[in-house]
């Protein structure tokens, strides 16, 4: 068996040698396919120096730059890797579809060639730019995309958006800055962090590229119908090749500042089925486990015991309403305590969430907890599905009895008992029936500060009645005005609503949207038939109110729209409230 392993480890050892002898000698291009007034790029790449290079007939092509040499070496995990190219620049000279023949070269006596390479030149771009335009050769050699994971999805189906910054081998970056970031209107979000930025190696449009992942981001759309996500925007400090070269023959970089948008992104998402959708459907969507636990089923009366309702898997775990548990009076029931333990990473979120209540029995007996069920969608069968917990039954072994639930005694019609009273004159000591009376001194109240004060009071009055009378006649006819203040004191009345009801979904969002839309009519002194997305961004613009706050107000209308049909938790009904207080107050500050 020894004998075994040593000839494996042997073989083993050969065969890896073998692989980093190898020689590889290579042709790449910068792209197959090209317009008739643009350039390409082809690298001869080899892993092992050699001798005797020949490139290849570039009989349909016309020869702009080259050959370019450039030689690598570096030290991987104690592994040494060479690499050596030779680099031409090639301008087609005419349409069609051509083949770059093999390159030759000797390493170490052999022969060794390259593969040959199909090329398709097509018509002329419409606007040609100049190659050697450091402008134009920064807006082909870096690209912003982002990459999502899918464009189709489910209401509250997690999807991934990647944001990559795909440089070209020969253009160089020093920094970047963000000017613009997008914006998720319409879905839930959360940043994945991408502390460990690192250069990465691979393909855009078939083409070879390094790249690095500038951010991360789960979405949960929130609403069905076609969502934006607006566009990440850069200003990138770039470095690209110009045909200048320094003494010692190398060519020199220009560096040009250049503004990279990651383009607008439509995702069209779609309605979860009708067919077969439970009544208690709450909007949980994903792969569930569900159940129902206590700490103790047997305890004495005015002991305590908890009840925890808990959901676990991957879904929109934080965007879920737990089922409530419904227990008999007899049992003193606390406010749920709940708990969330999710992380959220590229394939969405993933943990447990749960509402743990606390129950004191008062009584002796026993209380049933009922079986209550917990449905949701499930991705992988595009079907629904129920979960149902089993009955608890609670056990109090000791302890008083409800009377209330015991049979009460009949009593008898034609006799009633009656308790004799015994008339003791103490009972009445405390009610005392003597006075002691004194006579009241006489006072002059004629001509004293008193009498004075009374009588020209009501002369001092008549100028302040005039005055009040006056401002109340300027104010009923200040009919504009009067408008204004009803509806801004509407408004703070149905803040102070939405605050009151922070614990209500429905009850919070319709009191919200009430609130702004009585503060738009005070301000913009519109009616609510006006009350349009795009009659309102005008109003606001025309004040001179920014064009970021506009958006902060649409979005949270927007929110009051969609929280009456989606699950909303407390965490987001308080952000919505403070967003909505701070945007008020930015337009009140703004509006001219």
């Amino acid at each position: 068996m020894k004998l075994k392993k040593y000839i494996s480890i042997l073989l083993l050892l050969l065969v890896t040698s073998f692989a980093f002898s190898q020689v590889k000698f290579q042709a790449k291009v910068s792209k197959n396919k090209l317009a008739v007034n643009e350039r390409l790029r082809i690298d001869f790449e080899m892993n092992r120096d050699g001798d005797n290079f020949n490139p290849p007939s570039f009989s349909n092509f016309t020869l702009m730059g080259g050959p370019n040499q450039s030689v690598s070496h570096s030290w991987v995990n104690g592994v040494r890797s060479f690499k050596k190219t030779y680099s031409y620049f090639l301008a087609p000279k005419k349409r069609g579809e051509f083949t770059i023949g093999q390159a030759t070269i000797e390493i170490e006596g052999e022969i060794y060639k390259t593969s040959p390479i199909k090329i398709t030149v097509t018509t002329a771009i419409e606007k040609p730019k100049d190659p050697n335009d450091p402008n134009y050769l920064a807006s082909e050699s870096i690209h912003l995309v982002a990459e999502i994971s899918k464009t189709n999805p489910y209401v509250n189906e997690a999807i991934t958006v990647l944001y990559k910054l795909y440089v070209s081998p020969t253009t160089g970056v020093d920094n970047w800055r963000v000017m613009d970031s997008p914006k998720y209107n319409g879905f839930w979000s959360q940043n994945i962090k991408n502390e460990n930025q690192k250069v990465e190696t691979g393909t855009y449009k078939g083409e070879e590229y390094r790249f690095i992942v500038l951010d991360k981001v789960v979405l949960y759309p929130q609403k069905t119908g076609k969502l934006n996500i607006e566009p990440l925007t850069l200003d990138v400090s770039v470095q690209v090749p110009t045909n200048r070269r320094n003494i010692f023959g190398e060519r020199m970089m220009a560096r040009v500042n250049k503004t990279y948008s990651a383009g607008n992104k439509v995702i069209k998402v779609k309605p979860l089925p009708v067919a077969g959708k439970p009544a208690d459907f709450s909007g949980a969507v994903g792969d569930f486990s569900f159940k129902v636990s206590t700490t103790k089923t047997a305890l004495n009366a005015t002991e305590a015991l908890e009840a925890k309702v808990e959901v676990s898997g991957k879904g929109n775990l934080k965007l879920l309403t737990l089922p409530k548990i419904k227990l008999p009076s007899s049992l003193e029931v606390y406010e749920p305590k709940h708990s969330e333990k999710v992380r959220t990473n590229l394939a969405g979120m993933k943990g447990r969430v749960s509402d743990t209540y606390t129950i004191v029995p008062q009584y002796k007996g026993k209380y049933p907890i009922p079986s209550i069920s917990f449905s949701y969608f499930d991705l992988k069968t595009e079907t629904y599905k129920r979960i149902a917990s089993s009955e608890i039954v609670i056990d109090v072994v000791e302890g008083p009895i409800n009377n209330a639930t015991a049979k009460p005694a009949v009593a008898s019609a034609t006799h009633v008992e009656k308790t004799p009273v015994d008339n003791i004159d103490s009972q009445f000591a405390y009610i005392k029936t003597k006075t002691t009376l004194e006579p009241i001194k006489n006072r002059v109240f004629f001509k004293t500060p008193l009498f004075w004060t009374a009588l020209l009071l009501p002369f001092l009055a008549i100028p302040l009645a005039l005055f009040i009378n006056n401002k109340k006649n300027l104010r009923d006819a200040d009919i504009s005005g009067n408008r204004k203040r009803k509806a801004n004191k509407l408004a703070r009345k149905y803040l102070k609503d939405a605050k009151r009801n922070l614990t209500k979904k429905e009850a919070f969002y319709v009191a919200l949207e009430k609130s702004l839309h009585n503060y738009l009519k005070a301000k913009l002194q519109i009616e609510t038939s006006d009350l349009s997305k795009d009659r309102i961004e005008m109003l606001l613009l025309e004040r001179h109110v920014a064009e970021s706050v506009v958006k902060d107000f649409n979005s949270i209308l927007e929110s009051c729209e969609l929280a009456r049909y989606t699950p909303i938790n407390k965490a987001a009904m308080q952000e919505d409230y403070n967003k909505a207080a701070q945007t008020i107050s930015l337009i009140d500050k703004q509006a001219q």
